[in-house]
């Protein structure tokens, strides 16, 4: 007889529902997040259970991780596919495992991507570089915002990455303006130290797989873009069609049509955020590199806001991309832009 368990996983506890497969429940209990009392509940199931449904929360590796390494066949549910019976007036964290469970069971579950490991350490490397770059772009907007208001000076970003205390000095004199004016630039230069060892560690570990170096072929993607890429797809064989992975990479519109009307917007959350970014970035640096994408953006510009021509061209980068990457063919501005 196959049993099926669904967890649904919180911070600090989680619930585990188990139902044999006729739907029937064999065991259900909340649980410490503690590998022992997970796996003195789960052992006793091992031979019987087709496999465990982990519900994919921002805390999922470690769980995942120990089922694996204890020989469970496991599945990461993606809660953004995933959505209970309506109309049900009630529900709870034991309703939910067993609804995991029973997706299962009836073999509708839609499934998240496990990614490997051994990489996911440099992935998230990436991710909190990604993350000092945001924090440094607002220390930047900060300064210049300051600048502007004070002295109606308009420097650009690099501008700002150049500055040097003592022009500061000059500029602000002993006000408080200059106390905030060198804070910011402080915290930029912080920032940019680490942006910097953390790309150095990512080149040290890791280098592109044959089927991504195309990627730099690409105006505006280099090495670490390129990586990045590569470490947020994981496998390209994964997404059947190009506008799978388009969407995957939040490039699509979120939008609800009826009657060639707009009946509100769907799921815009759903997706990869450091792919966006990362497309978005590479049509950014492709407007100054690549002819045919300046072109394409000015066309787009014309006839809309300068973020949806910007996002236009991410799309285009974003499916280019993704043929290059299955078919490992290098990048044609003419062909894509034709």
């Amino acid at each position: 007889m196959k049993a099926y368990a669904g967890i649904d996983l919180h911070s600090t506890n989680n619930y585990i529902g188990i139902m044999d497969q006729d739907g029937k429940k064999l065991f259900g209990q909340r649980l410490p997040n503690q590998p022992s009392k997970v796996l003195s509940v789960l052992t006793p199931f091992k031979d019987a259970l087709d496999s465990v449904v982990v519900e994919s929360t921002y805390n999922w590796y470690w769980l995942v991780d120990m089922l694996q390494e204890h020989g469970f066949d496991v599945r990461l549910a993606n809660p953004a596919a995933i959505q209970q019976f309506s109309g049900l007036k009630y529900t709870d964290d034991e309703t939910d495992a067993y609804w995991l469970a029973n997706l299962k069971r009836l073999n509708i579950l839609k499934e998240g991507y496990i990614y490997p490991r051994d990489i996911r350490p440099t992935r998230d490397m990436l991710r909190r570089r990604l993350m000092f770059v945001h924090q440094r772009t607002a220390h930047i907007l900060s300064l210049q915002s300051l600048i502007t208001r004070q002295l109606a000076l308009n420097y650009t970003g690099e501008m700002i990455k150049r500055l040097r205390e003592v022009t500061l000095k000059e500029m602000f004199g002993d006000s408080d303006f200059f106390t905030l004016a060198k804070s910011n630039k402080e915290t930029i230069e912080f920032l940019g130290i680490k942006i910097k060892h953390l790309e150095k560690e990512v080149l040290h570990k890791i280098k592109l797989k044959p089927e991504f170096i195309t990627l730099t072929t690409i105006p505006g993607i280099g090495d670490i873009l390129g990586i990045t890429i590569m470490l947020e797809v994981g496998e390209i064989s994964r997404f059947t069609k190009v506008g799978n992975y388009s969407s995957y990479c939040r490039c699509v519109n979120s939008r609800r049509i009826s009657n060639e009307k707009k009946k509100g917007t769907g799921n815009r959350k759903n997706g990869n955020k450091y792919l966006a970014w990362a497309y978005v970035e590479a049509a950014n640096h492709a407007l100054r590199l690549c002819p045919e994408a300046h072109r394409f953006y000015q066309r787009k510009r014309a006839k809309s806001k300068n973020v949806i021509a910007i996002k236009a061209l991410s799309n285009k980068l974003a499916r280019a991309s993704y043929y290059l990457m299955r078919d490992k063919v290098p990048f044609d501005a003419k062909k894509l832009f034709n």
